[in-house]
């Protein structure tokens, strides 16, 4: 099989790189070893957030935010997003110390849309938190999207421009011969003249297939949801200096994360649960709402993520071989940003360029410098 881009991996940067990539005209295959939002793209929290985020990606994800309010219109086909707005809950005077520290920092650059809130604020917008909470900070943008349907829409919108998906075909080897890129995979021999790599948390490996080397590692980030409640939260909820992270949604039942991490078998693709973990999580849900403490647990799981040791993704071209570009290493924050990377992985294959500062995103900001 040919095309002009050959993108490994699935998952919501994977296929919206190839919506942005096949609505110019250029002709995409998508290799996914096992299917379109498998792992981390299908089965994360789905929040779609700017509040907190590292410095270095916030005009990326105020760009993505922008996106996001009219994705499911573009795309012909529901993301699930839903505006609601994001609280960060402050438990103490630290907190909002904090909180006015950062404020002054994105003031300095230039950003206005993290907004500091009092206690009766709190109390106004999340009645049933906790009232030893002191207040919080909100990003109104902000909300959700449910992450399968998200991710799908992608693919499917790329699929009505001419891009190809192919599923359960796994990557064994890759090199550059000549002006192109050979792939094989494991029934299917694949030819292009660029190749993206999106391939998760198996991301190092494809990387040093094409010639990088990458401090990449894993882990399996857990959720849980709980049987329908009444309704008491409409904003997604997070917390300050604490691991808390839910949103209820419109049928009432509660999504609850925080970063918990459980076991991941990456050989088998394969992840299990760290109860004790899972049980430490819901008790400090609630903490910040005693009406949790009435709460059913219907279901949990957990996902496989990649990690970067700065928690920052690579975005960008690879330094060690031509007409190969990298995004992946997302450490967990990277489901709001996928409308964006793909633009701009497109942007990058056509161009060589990208309207946005990506040099904290250097797939070699790692490598020893030679002095």
């Amino acid at each position: 099989m040919k095309a002009d881009v050959l993108i490994i991996g699935g998952g919501i940067q994977g296929c919206a790189t190839a919506y942005h990539l096949a609505r110019r005209g250029v002709s995409v295959i998508v290799l996914e070893k096992d299917y379109v939002a498998r792992h981390a793209s299908g089965v994360n929290a789905g929040g779609v957030r700017l509040l907190g985020r590292d410095m270095a990606e916030v005009p990326l994800s105020k760009a993505s935010m922008e996106m996001w309010q009219a994705l499911s219109d573009e795309l012909g086909h529901d993301t699930g997003f839903r505006r609601q707005g994001l609280i960060n809950i402050a438990v103490d005077q630290a907190d909002m110390d904090t909180l006015r520290t950062r404020e002054a920092k994105m003031r300095a650059k230039g950003y206005s849309h993290e907004r500091i809130i009092s206690r009766d604020e709190l109390r106004e917008r999340l009645p049933h938190a906790n009232p030893d909470c002191v207040g919080g900070v909100t990003s109104e943008l902000d909300g959700y999207a449910i992450p399968y349907k998200a991710t799908s829409a992608f693919r499917l919108a790329a699929e009505c421009r001419g891009a190809r998906i192919v599923e359960g075909e796994e990557l064994l080897s890759l090199r550059r011969v000549g002006g192109s890129w050979l792939a094989q995979g494991s029934t299917t021999r694949f030819e292009a003249d660029t190749v993206v790599n999106c391939a998760g948390a198996w991301a190092d490996r494809i990387a040093l297939m094409i010639g990088d080397n990458v401090p990449l590692s894993h882990a399996a980030p857990m959720l849980m949801i709980t049987a329908r409640m009444p309704h008491f939260a409409k904003p997604v909820v997070g917390a300050v200096s604490r691991q808390l992270s839910f949103k209820q949604f419109g049928n009432g039942t509660v999504l609850i994360g925080g970063g918990a991490k459980g076991f991941a078998d990456r050989a088998a693709g394969r992840t299990r649960l760290d109860y004790a973990k899972l049980t430490a999580a819901a008790r400090t849900t609630a903490e910040f709402f005693p009406i949790m403490r009435r709460a059913a647990i219907n279901r949990m799981w957990a996902g496989l993520e990649a990690y970067m040791p700065d928690n920052l993704p690579v975005i960008g071209p690879a330094v060690n071989a031509a007409r190969a570009f990298h995004a992946f290493g997302f450490s967990a924050h990277g489901f709001q940003m996928g409308p964006v990377v793909g633009q701009v992985m497109a942007d990058l294959v056509m161009t060589g360029h990208s309207q946005f500062p990506l040099g904290a995103f250097r797939i070699d900001r790692y490598d020893r410098k030679v002095l």
